[in-house]
């Protein structure tokens, strides 16, 4: 049995892209000193968020969202905006700062896509207009309420809805319970 150890190989370089940073930094300050227009990111750094982004989207808790693309395009957006906020004088670890930037947006994007699927479960489910369907000639009746129910009833998006009003109320516990606690406090102290 032989025992051999393999040096991991990182797929950035942090030193490397703190580098780039630094060199991009003091071309954009000169720039802004002549008065020239900031310059763009050098397609090295934009390589280097893409990667990030795409490598981050791979983890097990964001791998299974078929927004993914969303996601990563989100990162790549947020760390664009933020980018500038990055001191090498302060942190000399740009993965990290990059990464955390990505993996909020993430979760941002994650939320918001909820929230959508909220909003189609209950127009689902509540809301589905009858008139939406249109019926053929070779449909006998007009009625359609049979199937509607059914869908209605049967449909996977009660459980979203279900699951929302749940939490809702449970949050909504937890403030009642709160502010009782706290009108009682001010009760003792009178």
């Amino acid at each position: 049995m032989y025992n051999r150890i393999m040096a991991k190989q990182h797929y950035i370089n942090n030193q490397d892209f703190l580098n780039a940073i630094k060199d991009y930094k003091a071309v954009a300050q000169d720039a802004e000193n002549a008065g020239d227009p900031k310059p763009p990111v050098p397609e090295y750094i934009g390589e280097c968020i893409l990667q990030i982004a795409n490598h981050l989207s791979h983890k097990p808790n964001f791998i299974n969202y078929t927004y993914r693309d969303e996601m990563i395009s989100d990162g790549i957006e947020n760390c664009l905006m933020y980018f500038d906020n990055f001191d090498p004088n302060k942190s000399s670890n740009p993965f990290a700062y990059f990464t955390q930037i990505i993996y909020y947006a993430f979760i941002r994007r994650i939320q918001k896509e909820k929230k959508q699927t909220l909003i189609k479960s209950k127009m689902i489910v509540e809301l589905m207009p009858f008139e939406m369907f249109d019926t053929q000639d070779q449909d006998v009746s007009d009625d359609f309420s049979p199937f509607m129910e059914m869908i209605q009833q049967h449909s996977i998006y009660n459980d979203i809805v279900a699951k929302e009003e749940k939490r809702k109320a449970k949050i909504k516990q937890k403030k009642v319970a709160t502010l009782v606690d706290l009108l009682e406090g001010e009760e003792e102290l009178l």
